[in-house]
C-alpha cells in the first residue's frame, strides 16, 4: 500500500518505534522507500516536530539530493496502545495537506482504539482526517487479512500494484465476506469493546497487586513494570511479552487482551500474580 503512494525517490515519516520501521522486516525499505524517523511520545507523533522537520528539510538548499518526504504513517492505536485525540489528528492531517503529502493511519488495532472510553473521535470524523487508512482483521476476529480504506479514491492502478507485490488474493471476497460480518449489527465495535473491558480489568488487577505501569495505555495492549526474576517466573505459568529494559533490575512487560479474552482468565491472574 506505502509504494502504491510513492514516487521512487520518496520516502514515508514515521515516529522512531513505528511499526513499519521496526517489526516490518525491512518491508518498506525493501521495496525502495526509506522510512524516516520521528521521536516519539508514548508512540505518538508530535504534530510541530513533523512540521518543524518538513520546514527544515525544505528550507536546506540540498533537499533534492535527499530522500523526499512523501507520506506521513501513524498508528491508532500506537505500538504503546495510546491513541491520538481528535485535536492530535487534525494537527497532523493539516500538516499533511499544507505540505501536500497524504497521511496513512495504520489501523491494526483500529476496533480497540476507537472503543476506549478516552477515545473522543468516531470512525466517520476518523476517515475525514487521514487518507489512507486500513481496518484491522486479524486482531479483531478476523480469520485473516486487513481492509484498505482511501478516503479520496485509491492510486492508479492500484490493482495491478497489489499483484505486483504478490499481495493479491485468489478469493478475495472471502476477506470481504468477513468484514461484511464484522461490521453487521457492530459486532466489530463490541468485539473490541470487550478486550478494552478485559485489559482495564487486567489493569486493576496489576496495580491492586502493587504492580507500576509503564505506560498508561486506554486500549487492550497494557504494559507494567516488574523485576526480571519476578517476569521469569510468570512465563511459566502466563503467556506475556518482554517489552523492553528499565533498568538493571527491571524490565516492561506487555500484556494485550482480544475479542476472545475471557473474564475468567483475567480473574486468575489476581491468583497468579503475587
Amino acid at each position: 500500500m506505502i509504494a502504491s503512494l510513492l514516487r521512487e525517490y520518496e520516502g514515508v515519516i514515521a515516529v522512531r518505534t513505528g511499526h513499519i520501521g521496526v517489526h516490518e522486516s525491512g518491508a518498506v525499505e525493501y521495496t525502495g522507500h526509506k522510512v524516516l524517523t520521528l521521536p516519539d511520545h508514548e508512540g505518538k507523533m508530535d504534530a510541530g516536530e513533523l512540521k518543524a522537520y518538513l520546514e527544515a528539510f525544505y528550507a536546506d538548499g540540498t533537499f533534492e539530493h535527499m530522500v523526499i518526504p512523501g507520506m506521513v504513517y501513524i498508528s491508532f492505536p500506537t505500538e504503546f496502545g495510546t491513541i491520538y485525540s481528535k485535536a492530535e489528528l487534525e494537527a497532523i492531517h493539516s500538516v499533511c495537506q499544507e505540505y501536500s503529502i497524504p497521511l496513512f493511519i495504520d489501523g491494526a488495532r483500529l476496533g480497540y482504539g476507537l472503543m476506549s472510553n478516552r477515545n473522543d473521535i468516531g470512525i466517520k470524523e476518523f476517515a475525514s482526517l487521514c487518507d489512507v487508512f486500513y481496518v484491522g482483521g486479524t486482531k479483531v476476529g478476523a480469520l485473516f487479512g486487513e481492509a484498505v480504506v482511501f478516503t479520496c479514491g485509491a492510486p492508479a492502478h492500484f490493482f495491478t500494484t497489489i499483484k505486483q507485490h504478490g499481495a493479491l488474493m485468489a478469493k478475495g471476497r472471502l476477506l470481504g465476506l468477513q468484514f461484511d460480518t464484522l461490521f453487521t449489527d457492530g459486532r466489530y465495535f463490541q468485539i473490541a469493546r470487550h478486550a478494552d473491558e478485559m485489559a482495564s480489568l487486567l489493569k486493576g488487577i496489576f496495580i491492586e497487586k502493587g504492580y507500576e505501569t509503564f505506560i498508561d495505555s486506554p486500549t487492550n495492549q497494557q504494559f507494567f513494570v516488574m523485576s526480571r526474576q519476578r517476569a521469569a517466573e510468570l512465563h511459566s505459568k502466563v503467556r506475556f511479552e518482554d517489552w523492553c529494559p528499565v533498568d538493571d533490575d527491571r524490565i516492561a512487560v506487555r500484556f494485550v487482551t482480544s475479542w476472545a479474552t475471557r473474564e475468567e482468565n483475567v480473574l486468575a491472574l489476581r491468583e497468579i500474580i503475587l
